[in-house]
């Protein structure tokens, strides 16, 4: 098969040709139709994960067609259209048995642990238990925006947010997490502010359902912008960027008994990055994280979808192809462009 391949961190990216994956006997093979270019792509390529064994193929966020099925699968055959979350459990651990995939203990995640999605064909392990049949109303490129950004940023919402109708959410960062974020909180009633600091990325989340966005470069406080804003402070706040000063002022501009939810990656110097912890004390906040969606939550979402009430597809800014991923993904950290890139021709 097709692949694009780095064989160090940070070093360039080629496509080549590799030999074709064979299913595990409780695993499937997909053929993959499409493919989101994220930013935790570039965090894996940057060598930011220290599950990645090189050489590897990057890619978590797709959709496709079976082409194999190991001798254990009960639910999927060849020839079904399916999608995945980036997260697949082993359906065994304490935290598969209860429910919550997400944090399964020896999960796996293509293009983390073993190769991924920028490539013709992908292995996904545990087929029963993680994959998703695509309704037919949902197109392959829609259906790979939903893997990674726009789940983790549904599950954050509506799960470990529990927004409801008036509430303000503020999201802070908005790339493709924190649109998808706007767009989720805005269907479920509540109030979304986004915060960013690039004009037309603000221009799009206000498209997209925000009722209010600031301008980071521009507002030298970004709490107090916020808590005027919403006379008190948001009812619940999420870093959807991932870095010190935005976790920051994802937690100080939240209104007493807020929520704060840290979606984006943690990672390097921001790893163990400073908190508000006098006003988390004070006017007992909730901190959560929020870590992706399990395989058997994704019902509602996709009713929401079928009833119009979510439009993913909204958020596709470019299509490109395989060759074209080469020189995308080192450059996913310049924040160029205004939503999302999908791979769609291999």
């Amino acid at each position: 098969m097709k692949a694009a391949v780095f064989e160090s961190f940070q070093g360039n990216i080629q496509i080549q040709k590799v030999p074709d994956p064979t299913p595990q006997p409780h695993g499937v093979v997909i053929q993959v139709e499409a493919t989101g270019l994220c930013r935790s792509d570039w965090h894996g390529w940057m060598g930011h994960d220290p599950d990645i064994v090189l050489p590897h193929v990057p890619g978590h966020e797709l959709a496709g067609s079976i082409a194999a099925v190991g001798r254990g699968v009960k639910n999927f055959a060849v020839g079904d259209r399916v999608t995945v979350p980036f997260v697949c459990g082993c359906g065994h651990c304490h935290q598969c048995v209860s429910g919550n995939h997400q944090v399964c203990d020896h999960q796996t995640q293509p293009g983390f642990t073993h190769w991924g999605s920028f490539a013709e064909y992908v292995t996904i392990h545990q087929a029963d238990i993680n994959l998703v049949h695509l309704p037919g109303h949902i197109d392959y490129v829609t259906a790979a925006l939903l893997g990674c950004r726009f789940v983790t940023a549904f599950r954050a919402v509506k799960e470990q947010g529990k927004v409801s109708g008036g509430q303000y959410v503020a999201v802070h960062g908005c790339g493709g997490v924190g649109l998808s974020a706007v767009m989720i909180a805005r269907a479920l009633g509540a109030l979304p502010i986004a915060i960013d600091i690039d004009p037309d990325t603000l221009a799009l989340a206000r498209q997209l359902g925000a009722i209010a966005t600031i301008n980071a470069r521009d507002t030298p406080q970004v709490p107090e912008a916020i808590r005027e804003l919403t006379q008190g402070g948001a009812h619940i706040s999420l870093d959807a960027l991932g870095s010190a000063q935005t976790c920051f002022n994802s937690v100080a501009c939240l209104r007493k008994r807020g929520k704060h939810i840290q979606v984006g990656l943690m990672t390097e110097g921001h790893a163990h990055a400073p908190v508000p912890m006098d006003r988390v004390l004070a006017d007992e906040l909730e901190i959560l994280g929020s870590h992706g969606m399990q395989a058997h939550r994704y019902p509602e979402m996709l009713d929401m979808m079928e009833k119009g009430l979510l439009q993913p597809e909204k958020l596709i800014e470019k299509r490109i192809t395989l060759e074209e991923s080469a020189l995308a993904l080192p450059r996913m950290n310049e924040f160029s462009g205004t939503g999302v890139w999908v791979i769609d021709r291999f």
